[in-house]
C-alpha cells in the first residue's frame, strides 16, 4: 500500500491506496512569483481590447461581477487589483455583483472573508438575486428560445467587468469567462432554460469540450446580450495559487484561458477502473453535496460500468438545505425513476440538473461518500455512506476481486480524466 495526500475540507487527508493504484494528479504549475505583477500586466496589454485603465472615465459607473462562495476565485486578490488599477474611478462609482446563479446569498461575514474588510467597507456590494424580477431586466432571446433576463445594476452600469476562474467544467466544458454572467448574474427562468434536461444530456455538454458544446453556447450568447467591457480571469493550481491570468474580450481572452486549462488539466488513461477515489478539491469546493457532483463525475469518466466511486468530500455547509436539490432527491425512490422525471418535458424546477447528472453516474457505478453528513442524509440523497473509505476500498476491492483496478484523483475536477478513444480531450 502507498500514502496519497486527498484535498479535504480546509486541512486535506491521507488514505493508503494500493501501491498499483492510478494516481491522477493536475500537471503541477507553479504559482506566479509575483501575482499582482502579472495581473497588472494583463490588465494593460489585453487580449482584443484596450488597456482596461484607458477604457474606464472617472465618471463611469463601474460594476464587477465576482463569483460566489462556493468558487475559489482569489477575489481578495483580484478586486482589489482591479480598484488600484481604476484608482482614478471614486469608489461610490462601483458596486461589486456577487454572481450567485440561483445559489444562497452570502453573509457580510463571507463577503469579507471572500473581499477582505477594507474592500467591504468602501464599495457597494450586491448580492444577485435570481428570484426578484424587480432587480433583473430582459435583454433578449437567444437561439435555443431562452428570455434571457440579467441582472439590472449590471445591465444599467456604465462599465462591465467580469472575473472567475477557469477549470474544467462538468457540463460547460469549461468554466469563467461568459459563465461569470450566465448564470451567474442571471434571471431564474433563464437559468432554469440554460439547465434543462436537453441542454444537461446533449452529448457535447461535458468536460473539456468547448466546440459543439450548446451549454458554453448558450452563456456566450447570454452574455454578449450585455456584454462585459473586459474579463479577468485566472487559473489555479492545487495550492489555490495564481498561475495564469486572462484579460480582455470576454470570449477571446476566455477561448486563450480555455487552451491553457486543457494542456494542464485534461488526462488521457487506456482503459477504465473499477474503483475510482475522488474528491471535490477540498475547501470552497466541498462544502456541500450539491458541489460534489462535480468530483463524482469526474470519477465516472474513468470507472468500468458497475464500478464503484468512493468520494471524500467534507460538505461542512450540509446538503445544502436551501434549495431544491435535496427536495428533488426525494421526489423518486430510485436514479432511474429520477432521471424518468426530469426528462419528462412538463417538470422543471431549479437545481434539477444537478440530480440529473448524479443520477446518470449512479446508473453507471455505485457511489459511497465520506463526509460530515450523518448517514442518514447521504442515504436520502441517494448515496451510500462510509465512515471509512479506506475499509470501503478493501471492501471493494474484494468485491472485484485480484487485479481490481483502482485509481485516485487526490483534487478531483481539478483533473479531467479521459479514456484514451473515447473522449476527444481537444475539442
Amino acid at each position: 500500500m502507498k500514502k496519497v495526500q486527498l484535498a479535504y475540507g480546509r486541512t486535506g487527508m491521507s488514505m493508503s491506496v494500493p501501491r498499483a493504484a492510478h494516481v491522477i494528479e493536475p500537471r503541477h504549475l507553479e504559482g506566479l512569483p509575483d501575482e499582482e505583477g502579472a495581473v497588472a500586466q494583463a490588465l494593460r496589454n489585453p487580449t482584443g481590447t484596450p488597456p482596461l485603465k484607458a477604457m474606464v472615465k472617472p465618471a463611469d459607473q463601474v460594476a464587477i461581477v465576482i463569483s460566489d462562495i462556493t468558487r475559489p476565485t482569489p477575489n481578495e486578490k483580484l478586486v482589489p487589483w482591479l480598484l488600484k488599477e481604476l484608482s482614478h474611478v471614486p469608489r461610490e462609482h462601483f458596486v461589486i455583483i456577487n454572481g450567485l446563479g440561483s445559489h444562497r446569498a452570502n453573509t457580510r461575514e463571507e463577503l469579507v472573508q471572500m473581499l477582505g474588510q477594507e474592500v467591504v467597507d468602501t464599495v457597494r456590494i450586491e448580492n444577485h438575486d435570481a428570484f426578484d424580477d424587480t432587480k433583473l431586466v430582459h435583454v433578449g432571446r437567444n437561439t435555443y428560445g431562452s428570455e434571457v433576463y440579467l441582472n439590472k445594476t449590471y445591465v444599467e452600469s456604465t462599465f462591465r467587468i467580469v472575473t472567475g476562474f477557469i477549470e474544467p467544467h462538468f457540463f460547460a466544458g469549461f468554466s469563467g469567462g461568459p459563465k461569470g454572467i450566465q448564470p451567474g448574474i442571471a434571471g431564474i427562468k433563464t437559468i432554469l432554460d440554460f439547465h434543462n434536461a436537453l441542454m444537461i444530456g446533449h452529448p457535447n455538454s461535458t468536460w473539456g469540450v468547448l466546440k459543439g458544446n450548446i451549454l458554453q453556447d448558450s452563456a456566450a450568447q447570454n452574455c454578449l446580450m450585455a456584454k462585459p467591457d473586459f474579463m479577468l480571469n485566472v487559473t489555479l493550481n492545487g495550492k489555490k495559487e495564481i498561475t495564469n491570468v486572462f484579460a480582455g474580450d470576454v470570449i477571446k481572452a476566455h477561448r486563450i484561458g480555455c487552451e491553457f486549462v486543457r494542456e494542464s488539466a485534461m488526462y488521457a488513461v487506456d482503459e477504465p477502473f473499477d474503483i475510482v477515489i475522488t474528491t471535490n478539491s477540498g475547501y470552497p469546493l466541498d462544502q456541500n453535496l450539491y458541489q460534489t457532483i462535480k468530483g463524482m463525475s469526474a470519477a465516472a469518466l474513468i470507472v468500468k460500468k458497475g464500478g464503484a466511486i468512493i468520494s471524500t468530500s467534507e460538505c461542512c455547509d450540509g446538503v445544502p438545505n436551501h434549495g431544491n436539490y435535496a427536495k428533488i432527491l426525494q421526489m423518486r425512490d430510485t436514479p432511474q425513476a429520477l432521471l424518468d422525471m426530469i426528462t419528462d418535458p412538463s417538470f422543471s424546477m431549479f437545481d434539477q440538473w444537478q440530480v440529473q447528472v448524479q443520477a446518470i453516474i449512479q446508473l453507471k457505478a455505485d457511489c459511497y461518500l465520506y463526509s460530515r453528513l450523518d448517514d442518514e442524509t447521504v442515504r436520502k440523497a441517494k448515496l451510500e455512506p462510509t465512515d471509512d473509505p479506506g475499509r470501503t476500498l478493501a471492501e471493494m476491492m474484494e468485491r472485484f476481486g485480484p487485479g481490481a483496478s483502482v485509481a485516485v484523483l487526490p483534487y478531483g475536477p481539478l483533473t479531467i480524466p479521459y479514456v484514451r478513444g473515447r473522449s476527444d480531450s481537444g475539442s
